[in-house]
């Protein structure tokens, strides 16, 4: 029996679960966005949720223990000029988990993990030119 134990295992051994995990985290901070199943979707969201309220308070103790799960420079610089004032006014929820379908091979189920906020987007241009004639028949 499994009391007192918190966690998934995920059928891999500590050190490969702790790789995944931040593989995940930096890829899904460097996109915005992961398709992956539905446990995996879960642990990650709990871990990116954790790097977002670091990533808010911005001190350099905050930003060396996010250099400790986020391996890459380039994403934690997003995480802390980007990411994290997007969610300046929220006390917590930044991701969502959303069911999408079961993969085909093996029937797990997928999620796609987001943001909960898109970032804002830039309106865009309307093409300059004549208009088309409409055709008479």
């Amino acid at each position: 029996m499994r009391h007192k134990r918190a966690g998934k295992k995920l059928g891999r051994s500590a050190s490969h679960r702790d790789a995944m995990m931040r593989n995940m985290v930096t890829s899904f901070l460097k996109d915005e966005k992961v398709i992956t199943t539905d446990m995996k979707a879960k642990l990650l969201k709990g871990l990116t949720d954790k790097m977002i309220t670091l990533g808010k308070q911005g001190d350099l103790h905050a930003r060396r223990q996010v250099a400790s799960i986020v391996r890459d420079r380039a994403a934690s610089k997003k995480l802390f000029e980007e990411i994290s004032p997007r969610f300046q006014d929220r006390q917590g929820g930044y991701t969502r988990s959303v069911k999408i379908e079961n993969r085909h091979g093996d029937n797990a189920p997928i999620s796609v993990v987001e943001f909960v906020s898109k970032p804002e987007e830039k309106p865009k241009a309307k093409k300059k030119g004549r208009p088309k004639k409409a055709k008479t028949e």
